[in-house]
């Protein structure tokens, strides 16, 4: 009787494995978000705003991945390139709202009403102002409460912490980011714009403003060697 020859399985099973896993998409970790929003990435937007600006001695990378250690699931999709994608977005939005990190409070925001007196569970308080501060300028009282209650300061007795303490100012930011603008994403930049503005900028509303946002996008894609996707405008 003839004996079969013997295949070390085992081996090639784990060679297998191996060739498997480097041939998958990698996925964006919490630990090397620093590697994509480098000290050149960051410096490349805030160093654009003036001297006399205000957030150039409020705004830094290192308060952007302390906050982000308390939403370490952004930039974290399915894989680098999708997690590359939103971290562009992210600060593409960042840059327009901020004017390059130049501003931390809203031109002229203490003279606009942002209370909505309708909501119940998020109150305004007396004498309290919820006009847009920090990175994504947090607007409103109903965003102001439940952003505190996700941080740990009184959103809505204390509103002006968003623009005294810089990594509660990022925190806000990504809060907003992951309860408003994550979960449409997959959609493309477009619909982060209507998540964050769309009511004053979409839906030809007001062009420029969706275009200016739409080219911080892609120069921060190319930025980071990532295709911007499609349906980019709202």
């Amino acid at each position: 009787m003839s004996k079969l020859q013997s295949i070390p399985v085992a081996g090639f099973v784990a060679t297998f494995v191996i060739m498997v896993i480097m041939t998958m998409p990698k996925n964006v970790s919490a630990q090397n978000i620093a590697d994509i929003v480098t000290e050149e990435f960051f410096n490349s937007i805030i160093d654009q705003a003036d001297d006399s600006c205000e957030g150039k001695n409020f705004y830094s990378r290192d308060a952007f991945l302390n906050a982000q250690n308390a939403y370490d699931q952004f930039g974290r999709l399915g894989n680098e390139e999708e997690s590359k994608r939103e971290i562009a977005a992210a600060f593409a939005h960042f840059t327009h709202e901020t004017g390059h990190f130049c501003y931390i409070e809203e031109i002229d925001g203490a003279s606009r009403d942002y209370c909505d007196a309708s909501n119940t569970e998020h109150p305004c308080a007396p004498n309290k102002a919820y006009y847009g501060r920090g990175p994504i300028q947090l607007s409103w009282n109903f965003n102001y409460g439940p952003a505190g209650e996700s941080n740990n300061f009184d959103g809505l007795n204390a509103p002006e912490t968003v623009a005294s303490d810089p990594v509660v100012s990022f925190k806000t930011a990504l809060w907003y980011w992951m309860e408003h603008v994550r979960p449409v994403i997959n959609q493309g930049f477009g619909a982060t714009i209507r998540a964050i503005n769309g009511q004053l900028e979409c839906d030809g509303a007001n062009p420029k403003t969706v275009q200016a946002r739409v080219n911080y996008y892609t120069q921060y894609c190319s930025q980071l060697g990532v295709a911007p996707g499609d349906n980019l405008t709202c």
